[in-house]
């Protein structure tokens, strides 16, 4: 696998949304919640979400202020740099990531416990393999977000790649039994 955080030059300066949404609905708070998550932000503070200043997340944090706008909201976007802190800044940043490095190596924890679980089951059908395929897929893409938005290099990437390479082994695996069983019956 190449090492994209080598390729992409890293980030200098910090976006900074901070907004004000109306207390109710309270759907309206966590929408914006969930985006702010989606986009790896990380909270400096109650409604003030930071990112590494790019083209790309300014896009993403200039369309979310308009959402924000539209909701009857207030939002102002900032370009910055950190004058004190940007250590504590990025560790945060670089913990957050770690935090979702982890979250993936414990769902690929999962899906070779769901394998196993079709082993013990006698469950070798075409069916389950294209299921547990799509599962192995949905666990790669969620790597290429996170790993995109990791500008910084966190040290739990390797964890995850080397899990999603133990998933890939044991897909391999059930297939090959999959197909074996079809040519015996």
């Amino acid at each position: 696998m190449t090492d994209k955080t080598a390729e992409k030059p890293e980030p200098t300066g910090w976006l900074v949304l901070i907004y004000r949404v109306p207390p109710e609905p309270t759907r309206l708070r966590s929408t914006v919640w969930r985006r702010i998550k989606s986009l790896g932000a990380i909270y400096l503070q109650n409604s003030a979400a930071a990112l590494p200043a790019s083209a790309a997340t300014e896009r993403a944090l200039r369309k979310l202020r308009r959402e924000i706008i539209d909701m009857s909201g207030t939002a102002i976007l900032l370009s910055c740099d950190v004058l004190v802190g940007e250590s504590d800044v990025r560790s945060a940043f670089q913990a957050a990531r770690n935090d979702e490095y982890e979250e993936i190596v414990d769902k690929c924890e999962d899906f070779l416990h769901q394998v196993q679980k079709e082993y013990t089951a006698s469950h070798f059908t075409y069916a389950e393999l294209e299921e547990n395929e799509v599962d192995l897929v949905k666990l790669r893409n969620w790597f290429a977000k996170v790993r995109d938005r990791d500008v910084f290099g966190a040290d739990g990437r390797q964890a995850v790649e080397k899990a999603l390479e133990t998933c890939d082994q044991s897909l391999e695996a059930y297939a090959a039994r999959v197909y074996a069983e079809e040519t015996e019956s």
